[in-house]
């Protein structure tokens, strides 16, 4: 049985005893014990270890993890302290610091945010060393749907950023007149400038939840 928290592990649970996370289990067992696969599988739930629940103010949805050793930290878009930014994550924080007048840290450790209800949510949570996407379609997805589904139904006047195709797909799941949904193209560098910069995500999401009565991200503190 997994243990995330208390608080999560009982609202998840259908998810955790269905045949879909059944059949990824051994799928994981599998990999992890032949492959290379990141995070950590200790690291594997982190969003939610550090997110509660009935903290989460806003959702961040990442693809899958970063690919490449020492990245992935079971957070999305996040790297540990001391390794070097990547692409995307770079641009996020040029968006932060022009939106906000601000000027980031050098750490990519996004655990800050975590801690303050940014809930960094991956659609597929583990991935083989060097292969993006490599456990794509293993169940994943379903699994995380559920999440969004969840955290749609069961509470009120979240921001939900979506950048990028496999994000923005996820915006059905969503009840939109109890959240808000930002959307915008992805912050790689293959897309950052066809309408991730200048989104002004960072600001709106402020706005809204000061407008409904909930204390800000200071995205500055990481």
């Amino acid at each position: 049985m997994v243990k995330i928290t208390e608080e999560w592990d009982g609202i998840l649970a259908d998810e955790f005893s269905s045949e879909n996370y059944s059949r990824l289990r051994e799928f994981l067992k599998a990999e992890y014990s032949t492959r290379t696969v990141y995070p950590s599988m200790y690291a594997i739930f982190n969003s939610m270890k550090l997110t509660a629940f009935n903290d989460i103010k806003v959702v961040i949805l990442g693809q899958d993890p970063y690919h490449e050793e020492g990245q992935a930290m079971g957070l999305s878009f996040s790297v540990p302290k001391g390794v070097e930014k990547p692409p995307s994550l770079i641009n996020i924080f040029k968006e932060i610091e022009n939106e906000l007048s601000v000027k980031l840290s050098e750490s990519g450790d996004l655990t800050g945010w975590a801690k303050q209800g940014v809930l960094l949510l991956n659609t597929v949570l583990t991935v083989r060393a060097h292969q993006a996407n490599s456990h794509k379609d293993k169940g994943w997805e379903e699994f995380t749907d559920g999440i969004i589904k969840k955290i749609s139904d069961g509470r009120k006047n979240v921001v939900f950023l979506l950048w990028g195709a496999n994000a923005r797909s996820k915006k059905p799941l969503i009840d939109q007149d109890k959240h808000l949904v930002l959307e915008s193209a992805h912050p790689s560098p293959l897309s950052a400038y066809n309408g991730f910069f200048g989104n002004g995500h960072f600001i709106k999401s402020n706005e809204y939840l000061i407008k409904h009565g909930v204390l800000p991200v200071d995205w500055s503190n990481l």
